[in-house]
């Protein structure tokens, strides 16, 4: 292990890097609280987790083993590295071992077999059921027993091996997706698994949010209802990275009663000390290229934190929040409390923004937390607090400080690059996190060309990993980085989830990654096993971002988020009870399993023709699969498959719902630092055909999108302007793409393509501004297009400050005459079939999400609009027309007709 205090050193480069350190915290050590081994637990598996090391558990280990091994459903919420999986994999192959000692009492009568205890282990992917498959056969090996059966089962397992484990498996380790698709559907092939179901263990549940969390809630009723056809009631254990209230969370996500779940969440392990160091890149020369020829695509805004609540802590407690660390919300935490008190008040809130956010009112731009307070003390340098006056965009009434010019930064990712290749030529072991997998593959491929320069034995030391890649590719390279063979990864969040890494020196951090949850379970990579750690949080150009890296409070000082997800949503559980139906038929004594809409919801479906009501219950009686009818990731459809032409290679897989953007005809696709070229995209056989070529140049899709009101659920009149709420639908399609030559992204060419249109029925708020509001504002007709567009951009950024969500939750479409509103119109909508909640709660906020949005886009220093304000790099009209004046002009406008209270 390299020292954090010597990484950090290699990181300033001897002082040439040191401005762009805008703080650094130092997380103390923590020691470990050990106890004895349970009574109960069997004698062999301890000694074999002796002779791994573990010679004595933790604390929270065995109080959660204990609480599971007495039947209560468990749930365990520490940190990253703390040994979570002992305190379930214990009292379940515990369990496994004395049923299976049982069994032999009378091997000749062949209810003895059924009495084999049996344990489901589900977690977000594939990966980490490998990874645990690994680790549990290293267990029973150094324990010298064998009599326990273990495999992985999903979709890579051939039809084979799944006999083999319908059969005899005692543990499986799976996902949500195989549990839908396959599992619970053909329930009757795996009744010997479901009938002696004694545990089911649900790893990284914190994972499961938003819909996909919704998704996989129904799943587990689901599956309770089957095991329970088998005369099963299997015990709940779930592992959580540090959330807000892990009981309510877990009880929601399994279908119970809070009292009904334990949680266990002090962290007795030991933890190494860490150096947190938050960082932003310098500023580029000065270009006249527009700024969204300036950024790629893989580097899209991040997520507005929640702003801080003031926590009672003492001045020397600096360590990382913990669950208690929380907002009073009790055990009911849907929906999310306000962001910070007063959030539902705009006065409060706008005060609040004030106080903590950047350049609002007369307050300098971003930046200005590092250098004076809010008295106006400190560096009076251009941009930053001091005495000097400056003057915001033309027709705003801002009087902020501004600088003299638009100074593009340089990307988080060649930043990222840079920092990882010092690290690597010093001898660390690291990983950095990006945010897509484009940026994963560029990193990795810059940090090897730096390498080159250095050591040409650097650079094979370095590779990317990322959803994507076939499965042995992922697991040669987990194997790598454990070992040592390879020294850094550039990997997507695959790697943030439970993958046993451990001894890295090391963790960069490229932008915020949309959760304090996020946030820690990533940084908690570096430094495991009670080791120090270094970890560097570079900004990207962003609000969220620049704000983080300037109020380092916002990070170490507020509470992590709670999981939040909605079982109820009629688009989310309407496809689950078709598909219990088709498992089942449903009796009117299961209906509280699926929640209090659940009666009206079957009538509907009854009425649509979709399921038949019977006296004995609920039936599907279509052909086709029921399960097929949802998609649990929400990823559109089947992966499509890269093939190589020359030789039929399949090189990966990318989402249904991103083929169209990524491997379009002409399109750039690269595969561990190679390039290929798609030939041919085939949507209707799920395949794109590519050919290796060497090229200097990567590929940009661009769209176009409408959205069209199904149905107006909610309206609230603002005098002249009109809110509304209610069903969308919303319709994208891929026209063309744009060659930019890399690493100056110059465009080189534009192609047109013909690819199908895509509709996403969903949830949707919106705002009209009739001609009235515009011409109060001062919009010209000319400029009302770039207005709306910017105040839309704007929006988009900000909505998660009210609402839990991340900006990929979330879409927009602006337009100065709508066919449905007639009238200029803003719409922001959830990004999943049905909506998750996240459009309501803005229209709920309207004028404190509006002001928000207002404030924030006139607090930024820039003249005619960035990133960090109105530009979007996710824009599919390439960022134009925007204008941020007249943006600013018009909410102002818009805000004059707000009600004084939300």
């Amino acid at each position: 292990m390299v020292e954090p205090g010597a990484l950090l050193d290699v990181l300033l480069a001897a002082g040439a890097r040191s401005d762009r350190m805008t703080h650094v915290r130092h997380l103390p050590a923590r020691t470990g609280t050990q106890a004895d081994w349970p009574a109960w637990a069997d004698p062999d598996l301890v000694q074999g987790y002796r002779a791994l090391g573990v010679d004595r558990p933790w604390l929270h280990q065995v109080e959660a083993a204990d609480a599971a091994w007495s039947g209560r459903h468990t749930v365990l919420a520490t940190s990253t590295g703390s040994g979570k999986s002992l305190a379930f994999w214990l009292p379940a192959l515990s369990t496994a071992r004395a049923a299976s000692a049982e069994s032999l009492l009378d091997p000749g009568r062949i209810e003895s077999v059924a009495r084999r205890a049996t344990t489901l282990y589900l977690c977000p992917t594939k990966a980490l059921a490998a990874d645990q498959l690994a680790a549990l056969d290293r267990l029973l090996v150094a324990g010298r027993t064998r009599d326990v059966r273990l495999s992985t089962c999903d979709g890579d397992t051939s039809l084979d091996e799944r006999r083999w484990v319908q059969e005899h498996a005692d543990v499986v380790l799976t996902n949500p997706d195989f549990l839908h698709f396959a599992l619970l559907p053909q329930h009757r092939r795996w009744a010997r698994l479901l009938g002696s179901l004694r545990y089911v263990v649900v790893d990284e549940c914190h994972a499961f949010r938003g819909v996909f969390g919704a998704h996989v809630g129904l799943v587990l009723r689901r599956l309770r209802r089957l095991a329970a056809s088998y005369g099963a009631t299997p015990t709940f254990l779930l592992a959580s990275a540090t959330t807000s209230d892990p009981a309510a969370s877990a009880a929601r996500l399994i279908g119970v009663d809070p009292s009904e779940v334990t949680a266990v969440t002090t962290d007795a392990s030991p933890a190494g000390r860490k150096t947190f160091v938050l960082w932003q890149p310098p500023e580029l020369p000065g270009s006249d290229a527009p700024w969204s020829a300036l950024l790629p695509a893989d580097d899209p805004w991040a997520t507005p934190l929640a702003l801080p609540r003031h926590v009672t802590r003492s001045a020397d407690d600096l360590s990382p929040p913990g669950p208690d660390d929380v907002w009073a919300t009790g055990a009911d935490v849907t929906p999310p409390p306000p962001a910070f008190p007063g959030a539902e008040d705009p006065v409060v809130l706008s005060e609040a923004l004030a106080a903590v956010l950047p350049g609002l009112g007369d307050v300098p731009g971003p930046g200005a937390g590092r250098f004076g307070g809010s008295d106006g003390s400190g560096d009076a340098r251009p941009g930053h607090l001091g005495t000097g006056e400056g003057s915001g965009p033309l027709g705003t009434g801002e009087r902020v400080v501004a600088e003299p010019s638009d100074r593009p930064r340089r990307t988080a990712t060649a930043e990222i690059a840079d920092l990882l290749a010092d690290l690597t030529a010093a001898g660390a072991r690291s990983l950095a996190f990006t945010r897509s997998r484009r940026g994963a593959e560029s990193v990795a491929a810059t940090t090897r060309a730096h390498l080159l320069e250095i050591d040409p034995t650097f650079a094979t030391s370095v590779q990317a990993y990322r959803g994507g890649y076939l499965p042995e590719e992922r697991r040669a390279l987990e194997a790598a980085i454990r070992s040592g063979a390879l020294r850094a990864l550039a990997t997507t969040n695959a790697l943030e989830l439970g993958v046993d890494i451990s001894g890295l020196d090391a963790v960069l951090i490229a932008g915020w990654p949309g959760t304090r949850v996020s946030l820690w379970q990533q940084a908690g990579r570096a430094g495991r096993a009670g080791t120090d750690g270094l970890v560097v949080l570079v900004a990207r150009e962003d609000p969220l971002d620049t704000f983080l890296v300037h109020h380092a409070e916002a990070i170490f000082d507020t509470p992590v988020e709670a999981t939040v997800f909605d079982t109820t949503n009629p688009y989310v559980l309407a496809p689950h009870l078709c598909a219990a139906a088709a498992e089942q038929p449903l009796r009117s004594e299961e209906l509280d399993l699926f929640g209090p809409r659940t009666a009206d919801l079957l009538a509907e479906l009854v009425e649509r023709g979709t399921l038949r009501r019977r006296p004995s219950g609920w039936y599907w009686t279509h052909n086709e699969q029921a399960s097929r009818l949802t998609d649990l990731r929400g990823s559109g459809g089947d992966p499509v498959r890269v093939v190589e032409s020359v030789t039929g290679r399949l090189l990966g897989t990318v989402d249904a719902a991103s083929a169209d953007s990524t491997v379009h005809d002409g399109a750039v696709y690269v595969h561990q630092g190679a390039s290929f070229v798609v030939d041919e995209l085939r949507l209707e056989d799920g395949i794109a055909l590519v050919t290796r070529r060497d090229v200097d140049y990567g590929t940009w899709a661009r769209w176009v999108t409408t959205t069209e009101i199904q149905s107006v659920d909610a309206e609230v009149p603002w005098g002249p302007i009109t809110w509304g709420f209610g069903s969308v639908d919303v319709t994208t399609q891929v026209l063309g793409y744009q060659r930019k030559r890399i690493p100056d992204l110059q465009v080189l060419g534009t192609e047109e393509l013909d690819l199908p249109a895509r509709t996403l029925r969903t949830t949707a708020v919106w705002w009209t501004a009739p001609a009235e509001v515009l011409l109060a504002a001062g919009v010209t007709v000319e400029a009302t297009p770039g207005a709306l567009h910017a105040a839309e951009h704007a929006s988009i950024g900000l909505l998660p400050l009210l609402a839990t969500c991340d900006r990929w939750d979330l879409g927009g479409l602006s337009t100065a005459l709508h066919v449905d509103t007639e009238q200029a119109t803003v719409f922001v909508h959830d990004a999943y079939p049905g909506g998750a909640g996240f459009a309501e709660r803005g229209f709920t906020l309207g004028a404190t999400w509006l002001r928000a949005t207002r404030d924030a886009i006139a607090a930024c220093r820039c003249f005619a609009g960035c990133p960090a304000c109105v530009q979007s790099p996710k824009c599919g009209n390439a960022n134009n027309p925007l204008d941020k004046a007249a943006a600013i002009r018009l909410l102002t406008a818009v805000l004059t007709h707000a009600p004084t209270a939300s």
